[in-house]
């Protein structure tokens, strides 16, 4: 039974048919890539335009060139990468966090309609919430800690995953669900092998966004939260603008910037893999 409800819930993999043929691997990555680089090449341009046209003195606004120099200096320093890797590691332990709880809520709802009627529109709710207002709260009950900037990015991204799953969940068609139960699938087991893995390139969606907004709350808890004894990416920044150091602010921005764009490109690679295996993608 659990053999076919997986081959039910997955859709046979539309790339293995035969007579089918795919680019070559360099030709799907530079086509992958390519768009990206040029939209970095128009915001540069776009920058540098603005910088010639004089609206802005260099030393509050410097061009692409003199800002990127600098990022190359401190890509050399150790400081930099300690900043990195200890915002990186915020974000990877918030987001996992986020995950858990999002995801047991999510499943929580969608299986009670009391409790979608109770919490469904809670969620929303605090979904559309700023995370910039939930860090007097998270002062208030841990102090300047890790656990204040772990809070505001957890409740930053859960109720996004949570809305994710529902969503996917209620988009499973109904006669993949009856089938299920046909074939013996019942209560959890129904969920297991058969809704969840339907629901998954719904999901993965709200994944996407989740750990979009646990990368703002995060760069914003930094900005708010700095610990004296931990450099970090939102300290940094605020440092370059304690201290006028424009070049150094707009380097910091563009880190934050790459690593969105870099997570984004690997949310994009497995979400083709998913669309695939599923045969919603060629």
């Amino acid at each position: 039974m659990a053999t076919e409800l997986r081959l039910l819930a997955g859709a046979s993999d539309l790339s293995t048919l035969d007579g089918e043929r795919h680019p070559p691997a360099w030709r799907r990555a530079w086509g992958a890539t390519w768009p990206r680089l040029a939209a970095v090449a128009l915001l540069l341009a776009a920058w540098q335009a603005v910088v010639l046209s004089g609206w802005k003195p260099d030393y509050l606004l410097p061009g692409p060139a003199a800002v990127l120099s600098r990022l190359g200096q401190e890509a050399r320093s150790g400081v930099f990468y300690q900043a990195l890797g200890t915002t990186g590691a915020r974000a990877v332990t918030g987001f996992t966090l986020a995950l858990v709880i999002g995801s047991a809520t999510g499943l929580a709802v969608v299986s009670s309609g009391s409790l979608r009627t109770a919490v469904g529109s809670l969620l929303t709710g605090l979904q559309s919430m700023p995370s910039i207002a939930w860090f007097p709260l998270a002062i208030l009950l841990f102090g300047l800690s890790e656990a204040a900037i772990t809070f505001v990015v957890v409740l930053g991204a859960a109720p996004a995953i949570a809305n994710g799953l529902i969503s996917g969940i209620d988009h499973v068609p109904p006669l993949l669900l009856r089938y299920g139960r046909v074939a013996g699938a019942r209560g959890l087991s129904l969920y297991r092998h058969v809704a969840l893995p339907a629901a998954l390139p719904s999901f993965f969606g709200g994944l996407k966004q989740g750990w979009a907004f646990a990368w703002r709350s995060l760069l914003a808890g930094e900005l708010l939260v700095m610990l004296g004894n931990r450099s970090s990416l939102g300290a940094r920044l605020n440092f370059a603008r304690e201290l006028g150091d424009s070049e150094g602010l707009l380097a910091g921005m563009l880190v934050v910037l790459l690593v969105g764009m870099l997570v984004d490109a690997l949310f994009g690679v497995a979400g083709r893999g998913i669309r695939r295996r599923w045969g919603l993608a060629e």
